[in-house]
C-alpha cells in the first residue's frame, strides 16, 4: 500500500486447544478457530494458480464516493468470512472499509463498513489493515499505517466500530529505515509470532524488508532490533505489502514481497523466500520474473472467467486459523489479493482495485 506522500506523515499467558479447533480462553466466549494442519511437505519450486473474478468491489455511498478496494485482511471466524481492507475515494483520501459473509459466492452482494463511522478512528488517513487474534491477551488486534505503524484492538472483530483508538508501536523511525528509504518510506506492517517473540516486518518502497522484534510477552511494546532482511538494488524488485506465514506444524515459514515486473510489463507480481524462523535468514524459493510466487504468467482463470487482470498486488494467504502465528495449511494455498483492469491508467489512487482469490493448482501434497 503506497502512503500518499501528502499524508506521510502479558506476560504470555498459557491457553489451551479443546475439542475441535476452539481455543479455551476462560471467562468470556470460545473463538473457533479452523484445526490446525500437519507438518508441512516441501512447497514447491515453482507455483500454478486458478483465479477467480471480482469477488469485492467498492460500494460507494453519497459521503463515500470510493474508487476502490484493496490490501485485504482475511479470517474465518464464527461460520462467516470477516474481510477488512483499504478504500480510495475520488478525493484521493485513503480509508479502512469491512465486509463480512459466510460463502464466498456472497461476497459481491455483502454490505460494506467505512470505518470512519468508528469514532476512535474517524476521518484519517488508514490503510493496509492485517487482523489477527492475540491469544496470551485473549485480544483481537488489527495493524495498520496511519503513516508510521498503528494497532487497534477489540473483543469483537466482527464489529468494526468496535475498535480502539490507534496507538503506534514506536516513538519514531528507527535510524536504519530514515538512513536507507531514500525517497520512499515505511509501510506495510505484518505481524507474525512465535513461541518467544513476536516480530514486525515492513517495507520502504526503496528496496529493503525490515524487521523488528520484541518479546511475546511485551507485545504490542518493545519492538526494537530493526534491521534489514532482505534488499534489492532496483528497487521495484523489492517493493511494498510483504507478508509472513508459519508453514503448517513445525514446516517453516514462507514470505511473499510484492514486487513490479521492470523487465517486461511493469505489472505487479509476488516473489517468495522460505526461512526456518521469523527470525531467521531468508532463502529463495520463487522469487523472480522467469519463476514468481504469482504473476501473470502463472495464473490461469476460471472457465467463463476474462483475464480480466495482470496485476497481483496486496493481499493476505487464507489462513488455517485466526491466531497470531498466522498459520497457513502448505496443501492448500489460497490467496486474497488485488487486481485492477489492464487499461486502467492515471494516478495510483484512481486504480479501480478489486479484490479477488487465488487457488494453487498444484500443490506436492
Amino acid at each position: 500500500m503506497r502512503t500518499p506522500r501528502t499524508r506521510t506523515f502479558v506476560s504470555g499467558l498459557v491457553f489451551t486447544l479443546f475439542a475441535v479447533g476452539v481455543l479455551a480462553l476462560g471467562p468470556g466466549p470460545a473463538v473457533a478457530i479452523a484445526p490446525q494442519p500437519g507438518r508441512a511437505r516441501s512447497l514447491p519450486g515453482s507455483f500454478t494458480w486458478s483465479s477467480s473474478g471480482p469477488l469485492i468491489s467498492p460500494k460507494p455511498d453519497a459521503g463515500h464516493p470510493t474508487l476502490s478496494v484493496k490490501d485485504p485482511t482475511v479470517f474465518r471466524y464464527r461460520d462467516r468470512w470477516h474481510v477488512y481492507f483499504t478504500t480510495a475515494d475520488t478525493a484521493g483520501r485513503w480509508s479502512l472499509g469491512y465486509t463480512s459473509f459466510a460463502r464466498w459466492s456472497e461476497a459481491a452482494s455483502a454490505p460494506q463498513t467505512f470505518l470512519d463511522a468508528n469514532p476512535e478512528i474517524g476521518d484519517r488517513y488508514a490503510a493496509a489493515p492485517q487482523v489477527f487474534y492475540f491469544a496470551p491477551q485473549r485480544t483481537w488486534y488489527m495493524v495498520y499505517q496511519t503513516g508510521p505503524p498503528s494497532y487497534s484492538t477489540t473483543k469483537d472483530p466482527s464489529d468494526p466500530l468496535s475498535w480502539s483508538a490507534p496507538r503506534n508501536f514506536f516513538d519514531g523511525e528507527p535510524p536504519i529505515v530514515t538512513e536507507n528509504k531514500g525517497d520512499g518510506g515505511w509501510l506495510d506492517f505484518w505481524t507474525i509470532c512465535d513461541r518467544t517473540d513476536c516480530y514486525l516486518f515492513f517495507s520502504d518502497g526503496n528496496g529493503h524488508q525490515y524487521r523488528s522484534r520484541t518479546t511475546l510477552a511485551e507485545f504490542p511494546n518493545g519492538f526494537r532490533d530493526t534491521a534489514i532482511v532482505l534488499s534489492e538494488p532496483n528497487r521495484f524488485d523489492l517493493f511494498e505489502a510483504g507478508n509472513v506465514y508459519r508453514l503448517g506444524d513445525g514446516g517453516g515459514y514462507l514470505m511473499l514481497v510484492e514486487a513490479l515486473a521492470t523487465g517486461s510489463d511493469w505489472r505487479r507480481y509476488f516473489r517468495a523466500w522460505t526461512a526456518d524462523s521469523p527470525g531467521g535468514t531468508w532463502k529463495p524459493l520463487a522469487d523472480s520474473e522467469a519463476n514468481p510466487f504469482a504473476r501473470s504468467s502463472n495464473v490461469a482463470f476460471e472457465a467463463g472467467q476474462p483475464a480480466w487482470t495482470r496485476d497481483f498486488s496486496h493481499g493476505e494467504m487464507i489462513r488455517a486459523g485466526v491466531d497470531q502465528t498466522l498459520t497457513i495449511d502448505p496443501c492448500r494455498l489460497r490467496f486474497l489479493y488485488q487486481g485492477t483492469d489492464p487499461a486502467a491508467s492515471g494516478e495510483y489512487y484512481r486504480l479501480p482495485w478489486r479484490l479477488a482469490l487465488l487457488t494453487q493448482t498444484n500443490p506436492t501434497c
